[in-house]
């Protein structure tokens, strides 16, 4: 029988699991994206004059002004209405402001690469003369970047770097060596966008006289290729009776990757330098930017086995570079660390986990360190900047507990205070001079609020409080947390979330939810809602729990999975469902498991661990073998197959698919060009040729999220019909 979204059969559903349950929330309202989220703050962009900021307006005509200290409309930067001259745009995706405020970056008709990149039509608008101009006339751009007084815009396209001057209207090719699966400049590769969130590699000095970029050279590089089926989403979806084949240079573990080098292009006289930096053929370069003042690069070089980080200071116009510091570690080097940096005008402030926490450290250009700004057994999580009139930096922090996230200060001496002191998580958005800030809070039981603060801690606005989502979801089961220990005796941080309608007498069925990555963390105190809370809404006690190799707790814990993914986890994760298994509300007969892409993989890992408890399992998007993954990732935590090959048969859910007795559910997109749909296909020809029986999803078209049409919604329904199949 086909599953309705109607109160009527979500309660015989529940009743089939032991529950009885009653609700006006639908799969839509837990599932559906765009729905089942809060109301945002978004496009908020700090003004030169520190008093205000733009964000578009809620049509989405218009870029508007408002006063941080009301929080009020002030003024109107954009409106495509009041454009005038030839050029006119019926809607723009996104906005960027340059840094004398005369000009403003706008584009649309945006097309999408990967996770993060797109290609899109780029114009720029004359807040002077209300006018527009096109970056180009020959064809869509990517990552149009606009120099600081808005008169010139890179940008690249099939590989190569332009620069527009929008004055002149001239378009001059920088680079012409670029070519598609060869060369790419001023872009990042599949890997670096995915695994070090490089979306962008080029730079403007603080004048505007040199344009610096990265190049990628990945002619070594092997290609990656699968049939792209088209889907029912599709305008045209029988309009591929032979499928476009899709294919891009991505490298596996272990497999070459893009040869990177660092340039300057100097606009006056048009001449493209390399700089002079020993990186080797192996190396990574995930940072490069201008220093504080703005005419020295300052370019990070990681080993390929990403635990050797040199951070160069480089001259582009006589190229020569100095290494200014470096950093080891015995695992790896976590980009979440170093990549959290901020250059100001004499010193520099980066990221470390090196003292077996998160912390901040403060340098001089000549490399000296002056001082370590945070310090204690908690984790830095965000670094805003600092306020050079005080010296005070603005920081996120664990300091109240690792699943808690709280905005604070750090004075010159090193006083750390809270500028918000409740548990949960919250974040903040700072004014150009730190006098304001807009403060976002949400913790497991009250979705997100923004409010509007001075930098002295009074309130001046309430901006978004979203009573009525609050309203609406009142009724969703909750999120409660709790300490489970592993088989160690370790405290592992988890949650657990009870059923609609709870009853203490009655046996509920099991669903572990995981992802347990390196660095990652599912258990934290802030609003969240999805197909979990539907679960538990139908009648599933629904527990996750947080095993060792996950983050924001230490090093040690952190690290322990070195070279050896999924095995820990494993354990941890089984330890944790009979934790659950055994409270006097769950039917320990009735245990499942859920878990996407990492989280994924770890249900393969779980269901093929000899004395498994889990009767189901259900896999989304799964790795089933890191030599089937990207080098980046993988590497990071596993070296290369040749340097650790036990390591890679220990961590291999094919090596344990004999053990699998339990139900599986396997779901995968088959343009999925993260984890690609062929992990799937060889777990399930390994379990065809054991024998064994399984149940498997393709979805046609779809990537790695599987987020497109109402897939999300057909999704939970399925898995929901799968467990109530084999949970009774």
């Amino acid at each position: 029988m086909k599953i309705k979204d109607t109160i009527i059969l979500l309660s015989l559903l529940a009743n089939s699991a032991g529950v009885a349950y009653s609700s006006t929330l639908t799969v839509k309202d837990y599932c559906a994206p765009g729905i089942l989220a809060p109301k945002t703050v978004k496009d908020m962009t700090p003004l030169a004059d520190g008093e205000s900021y733009a964000a578009i307006s809620e049509d989405g005509q218009s870029i508007e002004t408002f006063s941080y200290k009301t929080g009020k409309k002030t003024g109107v930067l954009f409106s495509i209405s009041g454009v005038k001259g030839d050029i006119k745009i019926p809607e723009f995706d996104g906005y960027e402001i340059s840094d004398n405020g005369r000009k403003i970056l706008l584009w649309n008709n945006v097309n999408k690469i990967y996770r993060h990149s797109f290609t899109a039509d780029y114009y720029v608008y004359d807040t002077m003369r209300s006018t527009l101009a096109r970056v180009s006339e020959n064809g869509p751009q990517r990552n149009a970047t606009m120099s600081h007084d808005g008169r010139l815009v890179a940008y690249t396209r099939e590989n190569n770097i332009y620069v527009s001057n929008i004055d002149y209207k001239t378009d001059i090719a920088v680079t012409k060596d670029g070519e598609v699966n060869r060369v790419i400049n001023g872009s990042p590769d599949w890997g670096y966008e995915e695994e070090f969130s490089v979306v962008n590699t080029m730079r403007w000095s603080a004048d505007d006289s040199v344009l610096a970029f990265i190049r990628f050279d990945e002619s070594n590089v092997p290609t990656y290729s699968f049939d792209n089926y088209r889907s029912y989403c599709d305008s045209d979806p029988l309009g591929d009776p032979y499928p476009a084949q899709y294919r891009y240079k991505y490298p596996l573990a272990g497999y070459p990757n893009s040869i990177v080098s660092v340039h300057a292009y100097n606009v006056d006289n048009r001449i493209v330098k390399k700089m002079d930096l020993p990186i080797a053929e192996t190396d990574y370069v995930p940072s490069m930017e201008f220093d504080g003042n703005g005419d020295k690069l300052m370019v990070m070089i990681l080993n390929r086995d990403q635990n050797n980080l040199r951070l160069f200071s480089v001259n582009p116009a006589s190229t020569v570079g100095r290494q200014i510091m470096s950093e080891t570690s015995d695992a790896w080097l976590s980009p979440k660390a170093y990549q959290m940096v901020k250059y100001g005008k004499a010193s520099f402030v980066i990221g470390s986990d090196r003292s077996g926490y998160r912390h901040l450290y403060q340098y001089d250009y000549n490399g000296t360190l002056k001082r370590q700004l945070t310090k204690g057994e908690f984790y830095v999580t965000d670094y805003y900047g600092s306020d050079p009139r005080t010296g005070i930096h603005y920081i996120q922090t664990t300091s109240l507990g690792s699943i808690n996230r709280n905005v604070a200060s750090v004075d010159a001496k090193g006083v750390l205070k809270l500028m918000n002191k409740e548990e949960g998580t919250a974040s903040a958005r700072f004014s150009k001079n730190f006098a304001y800030y807009l403060l976002s809070y949400s913790n497991a039981t009250l979705p997100t609020q923004y409010r509007l603060y001075n930098i002295k801690g009074a309130k001046l606005a309430d901006v978004e409080l979203n009573t009525e989502y609050a309203r609406k979801y009142s009724e969703a089961p909750k999120m409660e947390f709790l300490k489970v220990r592993n088989d160690d005796g370790e405290e592992m941080d988890a949650y657990v979330i009870k059923p609609s309608g709870f009853d203490p007498s009655k046996k509920y069925p099991l669903l572990m939810t995981q992802y347990n990555g390196p660095e990652s963390q599912e258990v934290k105190n802030q609003w969240k809602m999805g197909g979990m809370y539907y679960f538990a809404s139908q009648g599933y006690v629904v527990a996750c729990v947080d095993g060792r190799g996950t983050g924001f707790r230490n090093t040690k814990w952190t690290y322990s999975v070195y070279k050896q993914l999924g095995v820990l986890e494993t354990r941890d994760q089984i330890a944790g469902a009979r934790y659950f298994a055994s409270l006097p509300y769950v039917d320990p007969s009735k245990v499942a498991c859920f878990g996407w892409s990492y989280g994924g993989y770890m249900t393969l890992m779980e269901l093929g661990a000899k004395g498994s408890p889990f009767k189901a399992g259900v896999a989304m998007a799964p790795v089933t073998d890191w030599r089937f993954y990207d080098s980046i990732y993988t590497e990071r935590y596993m070296l290369t197959p040749g340097q650790n090959t036990s390591g890679y048969d220990l961590s291999s859910a094919l090596a344990y698919t004999g053990n699998v007795d339990a139900r599986l559910l396997i779901m995968s997109g088959t343009s999925d060009d993260n984890v690609h749909f062929y992990n799937t296909l060889k777990y399930a020809s390994k379990l065809n040729s054991e024998g064994g029986i399984f149940d498997m999803m393709a979805y046609a078209g779809f990537e790695h999220s599987l987020g497109m049409c109402n897939a999300r919604e057909q999704l939970y329904r399925k898995v929901l019909d799968f467990l109530n199949m084999n949970l009774k």
